[in-house]
């Protein structure tokens, strides 16, 4: 039988992906950390790539703060070792073999393989010898009766809040806050309840403040406490605008976390300035109130006391103004710019009678 000759004019630039990964890393992950994960996989083998946190969140429309928490997060999975410096910056990452890992409580990594065979040979840029992953997510087991019958009934109170029958991205998202990001049950009901009253029904919305209260480390009675200022504040800024039966619009919203937050204004001496506001261009404008909060910001108000005191000072120098203003009399000027005459009287009378 005649030999057959091959040619290949199929030539592939791909990234391989570790079934591993698929089935047990993947799918328990936020969406936008497979996408992390993804792109260091693609530049894994190119010789030409130099890679920055920057670059990294350019290339994938994501924050640096983004990047750094999707580094964090493959980091405690055990894909991931960062190497950092002395003021803790990432200066490098090394890839791990991603590991099986057991479905059953109290999960078992697979084993190394024996020295010797196929799958013991060190890939490319990884470290020698490799460790198997640890699951960390075995912090709270989705195994246990207590965790599904936590995240059964965190999935059935979302939906009556968003008013839907979740997608699988929407119950992804909600177990990786409780899986991924070890957020109590409560603390996750409660986001969503405060999000959704607020007129977020967006899982991405929900997502990104789940993300900041996982930075902030904060408890339910934290979360709380923070939601009624919120509440407060921007009620009582609409209200002393004359606003009523509507939220803050974004723009709005800026302005009220800008004097409560930024300036460190309390509420009394905002609703002042809005007050003020009222008085001058009768109609509510964050602009105009801004302006003189500044102003005060710049003065170093901190009390009614320190307003008034700015008032007693301009009223002061107002009247000194007022006061020089009025010892200078302006000289009587000739409004035709005719010589005045001095005329006598007498003598024209004295003329008169003479005349006839």
């Amino acid at each position: 039988m005649k030999t057959l000759t091959l040619k290949n004019k199929f030539q592939t630039n791909a990234t391989l992906v570790a079934n591993d990964f698929i089935d047990n890393y993947m799918i328990q992950a936020n969406g936008e950390f497979v996408k992390v994960y993804l792109f260091l996989l693609r530049h894994l083998d190119d010789p030409c790539s130099s890679l920055t946190i920057p670059m990294i969140a350019d290339c994938l429309n994501n924050t640096e703060k983004d990047i750094s928490r999707a580094f964090r997060y493959w980091e405690s999975e055990g894909l991931l070792t960062l190497d950092k410096d002395e003021e803790g910056r990432i200066t490098g990452i090394e890839l791990e073999r991603a590991a099986s890992i057991a479905t059953t409580k109290g999960a078992i990594p697979k084993a190394t393989p024996p020295p010797g065979s196929a799958a013991d040979v060190p890939q490319k840029d990884l470290a020698s010898p490799v460790m198997p992953a640890v699951d960390h997510r075995t912090t709270i087991p989705l195994t246990s009766y207590k965790a599904q019958k936590e995240l059964k009934s965190l999935l059935f109170i979302a939906e009556q809040y968003l008013g839907k029958t979740l997608s699988r991205t929407d119950v992804d998202i909600i177990t990786y806050f409780y899986q991924g990001l070890k957020m109590s049950a409560d603390l996750i009901e409660y986001l969503i309840e405060s999000c959704v009253e607020n007129g977020h029904k967006s899982i991405h919305y929900i997502q990104k403040v789940a993300l900041s209260w996982s930075d902030s480390n904060i408890t339910v009675e934290q979360a709380r406490q923070s939601s009624l200022a919120y509440n407060k504040n921007c009620y009582t800024v609409l209200n002393a605008f004359g606003i009523k039966n509507r939220g803050p619009a974004a723009a709005e919203l800026d302005f009220i976390k800008k004097w409560t937050e930024e300036l460190g204004f309390s509420l009394d001496i905002i609703q002042e300035a809005c007050r003020r506001t009222i008085t001058a261009t009768h109609q509510p404008s964050f602009e105009y109130a801004d302006t003189i909060l500044t102003k005060w910001s710049v003065s170093q108000v901190h009390h009614l006391q320190d307003i008034a005191a700015l008032d007693a000072a301009f009223q002061k120098e107002k009247s000194s103004q007022k006061a020089a203003g009025g010892k200078q009399k302006p000289a009587t000027k000739n409004l035709n710019n005719f010589e005045r005459r001095a005329y006598d009287m007498e003598s024209l009378e004295e003329q008169l009678l003479n005349s006839n």
